[in-house]
């Protein structure tokens, strides 16, 4: 093979292998558009803690040198001991946040400002303010500041409904402090529920998010913010894939209304609800595991002026499919306080449509307990356990008017499958309700072996369903 035709081929094959590259490339965005428009929008935000007076009683005394002595340095660092002259020390926190309004107004996450004496915000331009904080609602993470400034570069904002999980989305922050850093990544999944963050449908992305980002904006591909960053997933501390970002139309609806009462009001249907499994999905008659089940109608709630009843399975709230139990606490929240809200649930199954004048939440809300009452014999067995009559002091404890408690499970069997454990307190089979032994035994004895029908049980920490799937006797 002469030089011409080697040279031939090895260019034949440079060529091959850049045409899938070229198209690579030509597939991936373009972010720099979206980073030259949004920076001068998205702020640095630093705040100071002042440590409160406080006077050390244990451990040896330190002498009281004189001002300056480096005696007196060395004694405290020997003793990690804090000098009873009462030193103040301050802390320091990085956050990220961006501007909302021509007049001054910003949002960021409300963790990163929490308990703040002092916070300062840092423009893409280097100019320095000291905010004034609005007001932050720790539920939902979100807090809003303001600067006395005017004509300032404002962002547009975005649906996140709109989002699709996939699609490519940017975040600009200031991650352990490096000023307007740019990560981009996918959406990974939408409406996740996270646990103590009952009313926010985060947004899941693989955006590398840091410490120092929280309260930075999420810009779809048309430059629209789409959410806030506001948390990660971590067991180290660093980005390890998950990052979450709550949705931008409930960050708005929260500064909005702050700015105009001071405060957040969000809606309340007054039920604890759990999921539905493939199993209890079978005791209710539906194809598909889907909806919220009631656990629990709490008393003088809407829930239980509407007639929503234990066992009911909330398939839609004003016309939004809750596909998930999670999905539930963030439509009643966004609900107008006084105003009808119609809920789908399948009862006895059956479609039906309630109509539920939707509360204010309560600042607080209290959880019955339950301590087990005194061993008795065993009054009955049944599916894999033992059960006997409620006794008047757990009938109280409970604050339920009936039902009777487990003794025992089983160490195979269907009680043991199902998750039934001693001490559970079982108030409805199959929709039926469990007054005595007597209803335990009736009920238990008309159950058709190898399908699955629900129970209710009380638990110290609330009402839960179980699918319980009897065996042939």
């Amino acid at each position: 093979m002469n030089f011409y035709s080697n040279y031939f081929f090895r260019f034949i094959l440079i060529m091959t292998l850049s045409v899938p590259l070229l198209a690579v490339q030509a597939a991936l965005p373009d972010f720099t558009w979206i980073v030259e428009q949004a920076k001068d929008s998205v702020v640095n935000i630093s705040t100071k803690t002042k440590a409160r007076k406080s006077r050390s009683i244990e451990g040896p005394s330190i002498p009281d040198f004189p001002e300056g002595s480096p005696f007196g340095e060395l004694f405290e660092k020997f003793f990690d001991h804090e000098n009873p002259r009462e030193r103040r020390r301050d802390s320091q926190s990085l956050g990220s946040g961006f501007i909302i309004s021509k007049d001054g107004y910003i949002l960021t996450n409300h963790h990163v400002i929490a308990g703040a004496d002092e916070v300062l915000v840092r423009l893409a331009n280097r100019e320095e303010y000291v905010a004034r904080i609005v007001g932050s609602d720790e539920a939902s993470d979100v807090a809003v500041l303001k600067v006395d400034a005017d004509n300032l570069p404002t962002l547009k904002f975005g649906d996140s409904d709109d989002l699709k999980v996939g699609e490519w989305v940017l975040a600009i922050g200031s991650p352990f402090g490096f000023d307007h850093s740019v990560t981009a990544g996918i959406v990974s999944a939408k409406g996740r529920s996270l646990p103590g963050d009952n009313y926010v449908p985060f947004i899941q992305t693989d955006v590398a998010i840091n410490p120092g980002n929280s309260g930075g904006p999420l810009f779809n591909l048309d430059g629209e913010v789409v959410g806030i960053n506001s948390q990660i997933y971590s067991r180290t501390g660093g980005f390890m894939g998950l990052s979450f970002a709550i949705p931008i139309e409930m960050a708005v609806d929260v500064a909005n209304q702050i700015k105009l009462n001071g405060r957040v009001s969000r809606g309340w249907l007054g039920v604890l609800i759990q999921e539905v499994t493939r199993d209890l999905a079978e005791s209710f008659g539906m194809d598909n595991p889907q909806g919220a089940l009631v656990a629990k109608v709490l008393e003088d709630s809407p829930a239980k002026d509407a007639g929503l009843q234990v066992g009911d399975v909330i398939v839609e709230f004003n016309g939004r499919k809750v596909m998930h139990s999670s999905s539930l606490p963030p439509l009643v929240g966004r609900s107008a306080v006084g105003k009808d809200a119609q809920v789908t649930i399948i009862r006895n199954r059956s479609r039906e449509i309630i109509k539920v004048r939707i509360a204010e939440l309560p600042d607080s809300m209290t959880r019955a307990s339950f301590t087990p009452g005194d061993d008795k014999p065993i009054e009955k067995s049944a599916l894999g356990m033992n059960v006997i009559e409620l006794s008047e002091s757990a009938r109280k404890k409970l604050r339920v008017q009936s039902g009777v408690e487990v003794t025992e499970v089983d160490d195979t069997g269907s009680a043991r499958d199902a998750g039934i454990l001693k001490g559970d307190v079982i108030t409805m089979i199959d929709n039926l309700a469990v007054d005595s032994v007597d209803d335990f035994d009736a009920i238990t004895d008309d159950l058709k072996a190898g399908k699955s029908v629900a129970l209710l049980v009380q638990r110290r920490s609330g009402p839960v369903f179980l699918a319980i799937r009897p065996e042939d006797s």
